[in-house]
């Protein structure tokens, strides 16, 4: 930093003498260097999501993993190549750049980065920042507020919804799963419908699945006589009378399913989370 501004203010008096010199700071990203080889996969693992992926080079070979987000593959596609780089952004916003070279036998095969501390990426309003979306549901976990009363119950399992918060562009539902039998209980799915509230008989249910931008919390099991605490976040909506969110989980290998029916009017009591 302090060699680039020398080179600034040396760049001033040489040709700003007639007019007013402006220093402008500048933030240099740190390069993280990175060893990869043909016969061998190096991971990387990110806090957040992969949205972009830039090589310097088609000697280098790059994608996620199957089946997650936030793990990016690398190997090299020949030996010997000369020295490239590798430019990563995350859906937090932040851009990891990495110098790589060829190695036969690399250092490490199994990478994990943290994030920066500033934001260096600016997404589009349909593209939100996953950093601030789990800063929210985080607050929605901390917060003790209770605005929305909804339960199921089957066989000693229940499904509560107690809060539902708002932030901008957010609704984030505030769930708990309690199993009070002696047998844990295996998640099969966790999923949210808008669904009309009738039905003409001979007539196929119309529904509309709405993915979670972000969940907190374990969606795997709830062992026995416990329970466990959920936060959702969804974009936000509102819903048509003649229609209700469906919040709907269902065991694995089990008959335990259970379901809420979340109306308009309960969207409407949402709490502001930077309250």
């Amino acid at each position: 930093m302090r060699v680039f501004l020398l080179s600034q203010l040396l760049l001033c008096l040489i040709f700003g003498v007639r007019g007013n010199c402006q220093v402008t700071e500048t933030n240099v990203i740190d390069t993280v260097p990175l060893e990869i080889t043909t016969s061998k996969t190096t991971h990387i693992i990110f806090p957040f999501g992969i949205k972009t992926v830039d090589r310097g080079s088609r000697d280098i070979l790059a994608q996620k993993a199957t089946g997650v987000e936030n793990i990016l593959q690398v190997k090299a596609a020949k030996a010997d190549f000369d020295t490239t780089n590798l430019t990563v952004i995350t859906a937090d916003g932040r851009l990891f750049s990495f110098l790589v070279r060829y190695a036969s036998q690399p250092l490490s095969l199994n990478i994990q980065v943290k994030s920066s501390l500033t934001d260096l990426a600016t997404f589009p309003d349909n593209h939100p920042n996953e950093a601030q979306i789990a800063e929210s549901a985080q607050r929605a976990q901390n917060s003790s507020a209770q605005n929305i009363s909804l339960k199921d119950k089957s066989s000693q399992a229940k499904l509560s919804l107690s809060s539902i918060f708002v932030d901008d562009d957010l609704l984030l539902y505030k769930i708990e799963l309690s199993n009070n039998s002696l047998l844990k209980y295996t998640i099969e799915n966790f999923k949210f419908f808008i669904r009309d509230k009738k039905n003409a008989k001979r007539t196929a249910i119309q529904e509309t699945e709405v993915k979670p931008l972000h969940i907190l919390g374990d969606t795997s099991v709830v062992a026995a006589q416990s329970s466990h605490s959920f936060v959702f976040a969804l974009p936000k909506m509102t819903i048509p009378d003649k229609k209700y969110l469906a919040v709907q989980v269902q065991e694995r290998n089990g008959g335990r399913h259970l379901q809420l029916k979340v109306r308009n009017l309960h969207l409407l009591k949402a709490i502001p989370i930077h309250q």
